[in-house]
């Protein structure tokens, strides 16, 4: 089994050491680090001409369980953290530098803004991730990677009296919901990994593609 329990057992594990006299400063397991997701430095296709779209994406929503530099796996209620495996960043992080580099591909359509640039943009892009976990069937078997987000995108004031409102005929606003379930090839953490990364790639793609063809 490569999943590791989510409570750890620290105050037991603490009082057995001391009674066996073993060190306090034991080499600790070696835990390999992973990345998924499209790279931010994504080439871009930006041209001569700006482009015609700009939106400010707002910072990732994550699950608490999942936010962190940690591995989650799902078996029926139970859940566990994988061992011996982590990203090399909170995984919040990796997912919003993914996103950016969607956005980055498609330049030439539109332009995300950087956070701290001034004014007020006139589309605004909230992505919640729900779910972001390895899901078994039972344990042992080989999970599926299952991703879930909500995206809702917000046409500002300043959009609306351009003339340049989302989709008029369905408000100020759009929203939609993206699921992704890539199996593992094998019930190995870098199949598994392997998996995240191809669903996170998707997502966002799906997700840029979706926010251009809403705010045109």
């Amino acid at each position: 089994m490569i999943l590791r329990p989510v409570l750890q057992m620290a105050a037991v594990a603490g009082l057995a050491a001391a009674l066996s006299g073993c060190s306090l400063l034991s080499t600790p397991d070696p835990v390999q680090m992973y990345r998924f997701g499209l790279p931010l430095d994504a080439p871009s296709a930006e041209g001569a001409a700006p482009a015609p779209l700009s939106v400010s994406v707002r910072r990732i929503e994550f699950p608490e369980a999942t936010r962190d530099d940690r591995i989650l796996g799902v078996t029926g209620t139970e859940t566990a953290y994988i061992g011996g495996a982590r990203w090399v960043s909170p995984a919040a992080t990796l997912f919003d530098d993914s996103l950016k580099a969607a956005f980055a591909n498609r330049a030439d359509r539109i332009r995300v803004l950087g956070r701290r640039e001034p004014g007020t943009p006139p589309l605004v892009l909230q992505v919640s991730v729900t779910t972001f976990e390895a899901r078994y069937s039972s344990p042992g078997a080989v999970p599926d990677v299952i991703v879930t987000a909500r995206a809702q995108l917000r046409s500002t004031p300043e959009r609306q009296a351009a003339g340049g409102a989302i989709r008029p005929e369905q408000g100020r606003s759009v929203e939609r919901v993206f699921t992704v379930t890539q199996p593992a090839t094998e019930n190995r953490v870098a199949a598994i990994v392997d998996a995240f990364d191809r669903a996170t790639r998707d997502i966002n793609t799906q997700i840029a593609d979706w926010t251009i063809q809403s705010a045109n």
